[in-house]
């Protein structure tokens, strides 16, 4: 079988990447290098995601853009930090009675800010 990014005009690969989540779009940009190039060239697939993170993490997503990154790299910085601080945000861990109930791989480093976020609604809870 063909390759579609080889085969189709570069705006219908796009448009097929587009609709991957963030995690399917990093495991299909090392999958070969034809997908590698288009996924990394286009800003685009890594903006549309990197704007639906900023919802939960706008401070962060805006002050990267602010310091020059990338929409992928921002977005590759601050996705996890946004599974985790959603969570926490939710209140998914507000009555956990010790560490040990965690979940597992449910940390994420977070800097004070964020951590201020967190806190503050929980006192609003």
């Amino acid at each position: 079988p063909a390759d579609f990014v080889a085969v189709l005009p570069p705006e219908v690969s796009s448009r097929i990447f587009s609709d991957l989540d963030v995690e399917s779009l990093c495991h299909a940009a090392v999958t070969c290098k034809g997908w590698h190039r288009v996924i990394e060239s286009n800003d685009r697939l890594w903006r549309h995601h990197c704007l639906s993170v900023r919802a939960v993490c706008q401070r962060e997503i805006d002050c990267d853009r602010g310091n020059g990154y990338s929409w992928k790299i921002t977005l590759l910085r601050n996705y996890w930090k946004s599974k985790v601080k959603q969570e926490w945000l939710s209140g998914k861990y507000s009555n956990i009675p010790s560490q040990t109930s965690l979940p597992e791989k449910s940390m994420y480093p977070m800097d004070v800010d964020t951590w201020g976020e967190i806190l503050e609604a929980e006192l609003e809870r």
